[in-house]
């Protein structure tokens, strides 16, 4: 039965440990994947610029031995033509038998699924969502904090435009005695509704705070963004706001000994590369988790489209 994944949502708490005991598995027993997927073919439909989730997507296929297809700009497709998301995806779903999809627009991946007679993978609708790097977050918290409860997670920068932030809210909002700390801009406050509908809903405590230094002590996962330069109609704005957090060497000194710095890439310069060296930074090994994670949820959907 075919099925699409468009939000984290998507997938229950038991799916998800599933899926990060079979991406632990891949990394242990990399050989007993590699023709897992042979004979398939994924489609990497992106209509926004992207590297790591891309590569990422088409490193997972190649891995489980299977092919990829590519639509790397909006520019070379027929969307420059005027054809609509749906008939894209009713049309790739005659070569391929995955789609991984970016686009611009809210709502596009859920289209595209709707039309589409494969699954369908949301990898970034605008600002909306963004299930696959919040699956490579949580395999890193799992990997460096052992487990997803009980936490106190800082969430600094971007937090309005900011699809990650957004999935990984509803991601760990499912999960016990955890607290988030929401650091921004006035301007770049996490939205209402998010505040509304899944915090304030579920009773989870959060606190908001223009301060990262003020909030460094108390946290035991920083999730740093960068502010998005692509999601604003006015440059003054983005010029003004683009470096109003930078995390160093010396800002660090102030928090936890294991603390778990992460950020989704790409990363402009509110992370210091002095941090880098530092054993509490995380973001490269996201990069590499999010690849078995996404490995991991390729073989379960191809698998169910086959029952």
């Amino acid at each position: 039965m075919k099925r699409s994944v468009i939000d984290i949502l998507d997938l229950s708490t038991e799916e998800i440990e599933s899926l990060i005991a079979t991406a632990q598995d891949i990394i242990a027993r990399p050989a007993e994947y590699a023709h897992a997927c042979a004979g398939k073919k994924l489609a990497t439909l992106f209509f926004e610029p992207s590297t790591r989730t891309r590569l990422s997507f088409e490193a997972a296929m190649y891995e489980l031995g299977g092919n990829v297809l590519s639509v790397t700009d909006a520019a070379t497709s027929s969307a420059s033509k005027g054809e609509s998301v749906a008939d894209t995806a009713r049309t790739v779903s005659c070569y391929a038998d995955i789609i991984a999809m970016r686009h611009p627009k809210e709502g596009a991946a859920l289209v595209a699924a709707n039309a589409a007679s494969i699954p369908v993978i949301n990898a970034g609708d605008g600002g909306h969502c963004h299930p696959t790097q919040t699956m490579a977050d949580l395999l890193t918290i799992r990997r460096e904090k052992g487990a997803f409860s009980g936490l106190t997670i800082g969430l600094c920068g971007d937090l309005k435009f900011g699809r990650t932030v957004h999935s990984l809210i509803n991601a760990m909002a499912r999960y016990p005695d955890n607290k988030f700390v929401l650091i921004s801009p006035e301007e770049l406050k996490l939205p209402s509704y998010v505040k509304k509908d899944v915090l304030q809903e579920k009773g989870i405590p959060y606190e908001q705070t223009t301060s990262l230094e003020a909030a460094l002590p108390q946290l035991d996962v920083l999730y740093m963004t960068r502010v998005q330069r692509e999601r604003f109609f006015n440059e003054e704005d983005y010029l003004r706001l683009k470096d109003s957090y930078i995390l160093d060497a010396a800002k660090l000194k102030a928090a936890k000994g294991d603390l778990c710095v992460m950020h989704p890439l790409p990363r402009v310069n509110e992370i210091a590369t002095d941090v880098d060296a530092d054993p509490r930074a995380c973001y490269f090994k996201q990069v590499l988790n999010g690849k078995y994670m996404r490995m991991a949820l390729i073989l379960k959907l191809l698998k169910e489209a086959a029952q």
